[in-house]
């Protein structure tokens, strides 16, 4: 076995950390497990959390969404992280927080992003100039000497693709790393998702649904939305996805809620408007994240691309058919037995290639709650 790479007399002595991480909300879903899992090893240390927003913008435009990121409600949520940088969507913000973060003189970061990894090194370095730094590090061609001296400045790396395995889940890779890291053990039952949504939210769902005339029978959610356009499925499949389930005797009186993104609301309000479809409602959590998963757990079915919302139906444990390319099968959702996934045909398809047809076959198999 390796040597833990954080030394244990360190872990004794630190009385905070800091991890560095691009979080998005299927990331947390599961990595939420291991911080808190962290958080009970060694009650001693403070959790804080840098979340890296990868679509740093200049434009002010596109801070009214980015600075209202729906992962930022449910961390400050969690009682077991003390701190969250959640302002790096600018690039002027992304500094503030530097310098805010400069001022705790942290003992301890950890990096734990995969992407450019060699950026986050160095980003870890200049958070904390005297501190122990650890962070994931591919290796380097030979002539990226950039790469090179930014790995320099890691006191110790982890090469996650060294700790990869076939077949492997997100879950036991994030299990490797802090192994590897911490000498920590998490079982496959302690890596399950969960949630606890706020009661509060979970009144507002069930009253949503009974304005909407939705209380007779739970719903069936529809997810077409992810940030990337190869994981987004058309709106023109789920009219025909809504349209063919219409006509299979178990879903005839199926109501449906369609999860939109705040921002293209407006779009697909005009697009369903055109439709003249009954009973389907569009919905956004653009007032709290816990909407999101509260109105999940109200649901009968859930139908989603591969994105937060199939990982978020497993922690709220409601039967989830995910729809997913080829690309990233450690990412399917980890209950096997609440879950179905549709793949595309070829590893360059995009999730649109998924039909319509392909998943009422499935449903065909299955009866509404």
């Amino acid at each position: 076995m390796s040597p833990q790479l954080v030394p244990s007399d360190l872990l004794a002595k630190s009385q905070k950390i800091l991890f560095i991480t691009h979080l998005a909300l299927g990331d947390y879903t599961y990595l939420q497990n291991f911080f808190q899992a962290f958080a009970r090893r060694f009650p001693h240390i403070e959790v804080h959390i840098w979340v890296d927003e990868l679509r740093r913008s200049s434009r002010p435009a596109d801070w009214v969404h980015l600075k209202k990121y729906a992962l930022y409600d449910w961390l400050a949520a969690c009682p077991f992280v003390a701190k969250t940088y959640d302002k790096t969507y600018s690039p002027a913000l992304y500094r503030q927080s530097i310098d805010e973060a400069r001022e705790q003189h942290y003992p301890l970061v950890v990096s734990l992003a995969t992407l450019r990894p060699h950026l986050y090194a160095s980003l870890a370095r200049e958070i904390s100039p005297d501190g122990f730094v650890a962070g994931m590090k591919n290796e380097p061609a030979f002539f990226a000497i950039q790469r090179r001296i930014a790995y320099r400045k890691l006191n110790t790396a982890l090469n996650p693709d060294g700790l990869r395995q076939p077949g492997q889940h997100i879950t036991a890779i994030y299990a490797g790393w802090f192994q590897s890291f911490f000498g920590m053990q998490l079982d496959e039952a302690g890596r399950f998702p969960s949630l606890d949504i706020p009661e509060q939210w979970l009144a507002a769902a069930r009253q949503q649904l009974q304005q909407w005339g939705f209380s007779h029978a739970p719903p069936v959610f529809i997810n077409p939305f992810a940030k990337n356009n190869k994981r987004c499925w058309p709106l023109s499949r789920v009219v025909e996805l809504i349209q063919a389930m219409r006509k299979m005797p178990a879903w005839a009186q199926t109501c449906f809620v369609v999860n939109v993104v705040p921002w293209e609301m407006d779009k697909a309000r005009q697009y369903f408007a055109s439709q003249g479809l009954a009973r389907v409602q569009l919905f956004s959590a653009d007032e709290n994240f816990f909407q999101l998963p509260a109105i999940l757990s109200q649901c009968g079915l859930i139908i989603s691309v591969e994105t937060a919302v199939m990982h978020l139906a497993n922690a709220v444990h409601t039967p989830v058919i995910a729809l997913m390319r080829q690309k990233n099968p450690e990412w399917a959702p980890i209950d096997e037995k609440n879950s179905t996934v549709i793949t595309t045909l070829n590893r360059s398809d995009w999730v649109k290639a998924i039909t319509a047809a392909q998943v009422t076959a499935v449903l065909a198999s299955v009866e509404p709650t």
